[in-house]
């Protein structure tokens, strides 16, 4: 436990007297070194500042010391000025020496949740709506309608009205209706030119005095400050970190969310923009909808039909989405990520394409936005370069975008990860139809999927999570090796690429005990390391360099989901000690990085590194790294 010094005064912790903007130019000057606006180990000042009491009325002054401590000053003076704008304020010597696993935990549940929230209504439209990746051929604020919720259009359509009343000279909202289908590749292709958000769930209010229909949207969490959008699996991951900081109203709202998505685009959604709709991502719904119901249920009147919902969205996405063309693999009768499209994805940086698309604008004597522009309206034939993207889409809707697991391969694998969430998927639904439905589930005319059943029971359910069992320790399981592996289902072969996505067997429960018990032996310590589990080992990523660099998925990176997963899988096998001791290796390199770097929370570290873990360089660096300050999200 760190020291607090005491008021000479009386045996109460120093409370000090500071001058906000003064002090930030005295401590930034002495102490920022390298002038990046954080104070880490990596700064040379001489670590020490004083600071003057308030029971002295600033004549007594004390030294503050280290660099955890003056990092917290920092933060907490950038706080006062940039968000209170506070000329002295008041603090505590107790906030600059708090334990430092209090200070994160407080941090994420006080301040960065609150700062990661969105909602999506006429209250900040004009805002969220724009697109920075995507500026198409008209750059306004735009949003569309699926046609099944006729009252969010005129909803929108009214506040488009108000807002170029209010606003004449800014761009108009544009408020435009998807037709029935709107998943049709081609058709998503020609919206990149007019490209705009997906509306989702909202919170119907009384009726406006003029009758017309009003909304509030539900509320929902970004994975980073920059991101607007609702996006897939980063949900269930930040679920399972609100329900611990008692935050169930805010993942129920997820929970409708992804509902919403089901019935009206017909998938959980990579993210709502327009360019997402024809690509998924992970499917995590029942056991986020399951965790949300356990918090909810003695509170919330409706809360068993929040669950019906959220199965009967599961089900309808097991069967438009997961078990049919062109995801479903007829021979092996497994998964692979497989999102249809057409051209280009145009959410990539700019430059992400080039090395690959120079050459074929070469051949075809044409300037690289031509030859693009004439690809993807298909009147040029490419063979090689559909395979290639057909990948690249395959890698996005997995989630792992990108790794050397999947690269040029993607869309061929039936993977780990994915048919362990489906296993996952079947179980959840066999056992919440028998125990709350009893046994005996009525699907509605909006639920239900042409030449499926009208009932669904239990028995249906268990049978198929049976068979998954039996086709992935068939095909995917190597007791030589102590894993499974992703299986190439045309090969019609395991891969052998070792992945920490194994573990994801034991999460949803399709490893056996033996299998389990043989992966902790054999393939744990593969990927353990200093700061918990590698996304890959070195030995199957392969050598990395200038032609062939690091990919952000893969050794020698790790992420909080494919800890927090395999943290679960081996709790479920009664691996106790070893998810303890996986779990501390993760929570100290992450306090460590947040002590000795200025606060800092990142979504990847390197887990091989025993300081700076934080420091990633691979694709687009690290989302929470770059502040001035102090970090406002993580």
């Amino acid at each position: 436990m760190l020291n607090i010094t005491t008021d000479p005064k009386g045996n109460v912790p120093l409370k000090y007297r500071i001058k906000v903007k003064e002090t930030l130019r005295n401590l930034t000057a002495r102490e920022d070194t390298n002038q990046d606006g954080q104070i880490t180990i990596m700064d040379g000042g001489p670590k020490v500042i004083q600071l003057a009491t308030k029971s002295s009325d600033g004549l007594r002054r004390f030294d503050v010391r280290g660099t955890y401590m003056l990092s917290n000053l920092l933060q907490e003076l950038t706080i006062a000025d940039d968000v209170y704008k506070l000329d002295e304020i008041e603090l505590d010597e107790a906030r600059l020496n708090e334990n430092p696993v209090h200070r994160l935990s407080r941090k994420i549940r006080d301040e960065f949740w609150r700062n990661l929230e969105r909602r999506i209504d006429g209250s900040n439209i004009k805002v969220v709506a724009k697109d920075t990746k995507v500026e198409g051929l008209d750059p306004r604020p735009r949003i569309y309608v699926p046609i099944g919720a006729p009252k969010q259009h005129e909803y929108y359509t009214r506040i488009s009205a108000e807002l170029a009343a209010a606003y004449p000279n800014e761009p108009r909202l544009d408020v435009r209706s998807l037709p029935k289908d709107p998943t049709d590749p081609r058709y998503v292709r020609d919206l990149n030119d007019y490209p705009g958000l997906l509306a989702i769930e909202m919170e119907p209010l009384a009726d406006t005095p003029k009758g017309e229909p009003d909304f509030r949207g539900l509320p929902f969490v970004v994975p980073g400050g920059r991101f607007n959008e609702l996006y897939g699996w980063d949900s269930y991951m930040e679920t399972l970190g609100l329900l611990i900081d008692g935050k169930p109203d805010l993942c129920e709202s997820m929970v409708k969310h992804f509902c919403f998505c089901i019935q009206h685009y017909g998938k959980i959604l990579n993210a709502n923009r327009t360019y997402y709709l024809c690509r998924s991502q992970p499917p995590f719904l029942t056991d986020m909808a399951l965790r949300v119901f356990d918090h909810i249920k003695d509170m919330k009147a409706d809360s068993a039909d929040f669950l019906k919902r959220a199965m009967l969205a599961a089900i309808k996405d097991y069967y438009i989405t997961w078990t049919a063309e062109p995801r479903y693999d007829p021979v092996s009768h497994l998964s692979c990520y497989r999102p249809d499209g057409v051209g280009v994805p145009p959410e990539t940086e700019a430059s992400h394409f080039v090395h690959i698309l120079t050459p074929y604008a070469k051949k075809h004597k044409m300037t690289f936005e031509k030859f693009v522009e004439e690809y993807n309206q298909q009147r040029i034939s490419e063979p090689e370069l559909d395979e290639y993207f057909r990948h690249d889409r395959s890698i996005r809707e997995s989630g792992h975008d990108t790794s050397y697991r999947l690269e040029n391969v993607s869309a061929d694998l039936a993977t780990v990860d994915l048919n362990s969430c489906l296993y996952k998927y079947e179980i959840d639904i066999a056992r919440t139809i028998r125990f709350f439905f009893g046994d005996r589930l009525e699907i509605p005319a909006e639920w239900h999927v042409k030449g499926k059943s009208e009932v669904e029971t239990s028995s249906t359910w268990e049978k198929r999570a049976k068979e998954r069992r039996k086709r992935m320790n068939d095909l995917m399981w190597n007791e030589e090796s102590g894993m499974f592996f992703d299986y190439n289902v045309v090969k019609k072969e395991q891969t052998g690429y070792e992945s920490v996505t194994t573990f994801w067997a034991m999460w949803a429960g399709a490893a056996t005990p033996a299998q389990a018990a043989t992966m902790v032996r054999k393939a744990l310590p593969l990927f353990e390391k200093f700061g918990g589990l590698t996304a890959s080992t070195e030995k199957s990523r392969g050598e990395v360099g200038l032609e062939r660099p690091n990919r952000q998925w893969d050794y020698p990176n790790g992420w909080a989901p494919q800890q927090i997963l395999a943290w679960t899988g081996l709790l479920r096998y009664g691996f106790e000690e070893d998810a303890q001791r996986l779990a501390y290796r993760w929570i100290y390199m992450c306090t460590k990085a947040f002590m000795d770097y200025n606060g800092v929370v990142v979504e990847k570290y390197n887990v091989t590194k025993e300081d700076g873990a934080h420091d990633v360089d691979a694709e687009y660096g690290n989302q929470g790294a770059n502040f001035k300050g102090g970090p406002t999200e993580g």
